[in-house]
């Protein structure tokens, strides 16, 4: 195990360089000039030339580059052109509320998924199970920022129950979680249904059923187990998503997450930030595939044994 862990956490840096470059060479290539973006439409030609050389924009790309991978490995990622502060105290600063958003949309996805998912394989093709579906596949189609919209006009407008932005409350918490967790309900729900409605056919509840035990322990005990290790796998991948997925979300609510913070910078074209959250991000996610394969093969000790 601890050679697969190894293994994994070298395979790292090769998608880190692999998404560095991408992201360098993408804001490389965007139109408009940094330099203008930061000291603004009335700055002398002087400064603007001035500003480029200092910060090294006038030299080649792979020099640029270079330059920012020689960097980073050293632990630097830049400062922010616009409030020249370190890029990794600023996303430092924001990450927190990334994570509290990402938890507390899992936690509702997590609550609410699952049982539903169970509950919709007991009960196959019956009412609930056609509802559950439809809302599954309506959470699926709408994007976020269109439910977010909605949400804010009805619960904080017209109801006045919920407040519109911010994070700091429980209140202010819902609004936010909810519409950030919305496709991963429909896809917690429905991969749990597939899931459960494949073990429940297996051979070894046959033989359990056969045995006269109630339905009831036959789900919870005996079905439930191993159906959800499947369902752990994309609860883990979710969340993974939804820690780079929250910029709609944070940009709609005014929550000052990593989010935000990217959609501002690319804004101002403030490239050390956009090249640092994007990086951070893809860490992140990475930690947490690797987490999840990690408890998957916890769970499953078929899994287990391949690692050996």
């Amino acid at each position: 195990m601890l050679k697969y862990i190894t293994r994994r956490i070298l395979f790292l840096l090769p998608i880190l360089i692999g998404v560095s470059f991408i992201v360098f060479t993408l804001l490389y290539l965007t139109p408009g000039d940094p330099a203008r973006m930061v000291l603004g439409d009335q700055a002398t030609e002087e400064a603007v030339r001035e500003f480029r050389d200092k910060e090294g924009l006038n030299d080649p790309f792979l020099v640029q580059y270079g330059r920012y991978v020689y960097k980073a490995v050293q632990g630097d990622i830049g400062r922010s052109y616009m409030t020249r502060l370190p890029v990794a105290r600023e996303i430092m600063n924001a990450f927190p509320y990334t994570v509290k958003l990402a938890l507390f949309s899992m936690l509702i996805a997590i609550v609410l998924g699952i049982p539903f998912g169970i509950i919709s394989a007991i009960k196959q093709y019956s009412l609930f199970d056609s509802v559950m579906m439809i809302f599954a596949m309506v959470g699926l189609s709408m994007p976020v920022f269109w439910l977010g919209i909605l949400l804010i006009l009805f619960f904080s407008v017209h109801l006045r129950w919920l407040p519109s932005s911010g994070f700091n409350t429980i209140a202010a918490m819902i609004l936010p979680s909810v519409t950030l967790a919305a496709q991963s309900i429909a896809i917690v729900t429905r991969m749990t249904r597939s899931s459960m409605l494949e073990v429940v056919r297996q051979d070894y509840i046959r033989t359990v059923r056969a045995k006269g035990q109630k339905e009831s322990v036959v789900i919870w005990r005996h079905a439930l187990g191993n159906a959800l290790i499947p369902v752990v796998t994309v609860v883990g991948l979710q969340f993974g998503n939804l820690l780079g997925g929250a910029v709609l979300t944070e940009s709609i609510f005014s929550i000052p997450g990593v989010g935000r913070l990217m959609v501002d910078a690319i804004k101002m074209r403030d490239y050390p930030l956009v090249q640092g959250g994007v990086l951070f991000i893809a860490v992140a996610f990475s930690l947490v595939n690797l987490l999840v394969d990690l408890l998957y093969a916890w769970l499953d000790p078929r899994i287990k044994a391949q690692y050996r």
